[in-house]
């Protein structure tokens, strides 16, 4: 089965959608997180559907960093996944990258849905701070075609773009997944984020492991020694690794 990773288009709004909010159903972690950010529990209803596809078409035509792709079934033509990402192609301002909360949401919704998230964004702030980068928000498969090469699909997409883009690429993973993108070439952080039960709504805490995958312009450096040098390009990480070489030499 041959699957192509495309940009999504308006018409595959309600497509991509419908995918993402299918794809965590039985998946603990992805379940609490629906339930933080729709917490309403009307996502099935057509109300609800119509109204975020105008939402997403709306931010569609304000953001310049994030990009919607979609995972297509080669034989069927069939969208079976779905992958939702910021590239960050250049430095950016603190301005730039201030956090604007949850604004879809009100009250104690909004409340709680922000301690959820602003430690997320705190996470990647003191992780990157305005360095170009590849911030992965989600991968989600159809559950009809989990298991049929679709999630392996997007996550290749997104290998190849690191590499293509040079950049280091980002991505929150769930406590069921992580074993995957480690066997995938990527870095697991040391820090991690704490999400608490009583907040998410949870039997316990659960903690949410931070993942790194280096572009292949880096030649083996990590994460760590990368922002230890204070994240320079890989021209001069190899001008600075040829350095050190001729001194131990």
């Amino acid at each position: 089965m041959v699957h192509a990773v495309l940009p999504a288009l308006i018409p595959d709004i309600r497509k991509v959608y419908d995918i993402y909010f299918a794809a965590f159903k039985g998946e603990r972690m992805g379940e609490l997180m629906l339930s933080v950010l729709f917490p309403d529990g009307s996502v099935d209803s057509e109300e609800f559907r119509t109204a975020h596809a105008a939402g997403t078409l709306s931010y569609w035509h304000t953001s310049d960093t994030q990009y919607t792709f979609k995972c297509v079934d080669m034989d069927s033509g069939d969208v079976v996944g779905m992958a939702l990402g910021d590239i960050f192609i250049r430095p950016r301002a603190a301005e730039e990258r201030k956090n604007h909360g949850v604004p879809w949401l009100t009250g104690e919704h909004r409340a709680r849905a922000e301690k959820v998230l602003n430690p997320l964004w705190e996470m990647r702030e003191g992780l990157f701070g305005g360095q170009p980068y590849i911030y992965t928000h989600v991968i989600g498969v159809n559950p009809e075609a989990q298991g049929k090469g679709a999630g392996a699909a997007l996550v290749h997409w997104g290998i190849d773009i690191c590499d293509r883009l040079a950049l280091p690429l980002y991505f929150e993973s769930s406590p069921s997944t992580v074993g995957l993108y480690m066997k995938m070439g990527y870095e697991r952080l040391n820090e991690t984020i704490v999400h608490k039960a009583d907040v998410l709504g949870a039997d316990e805490d659960i903690v949410v492991p931070l993942m790194v995958r280096m572009p292949s312009a880096a030649k083996g450096t990590t994460f760590y020694e990368w922002k230890a040098l204070g994240y320079p390009s890989w021209k001069e990480l190899a001008a600075t690794k040829a350095a050190k070489a001729t001194a131990t030499a």
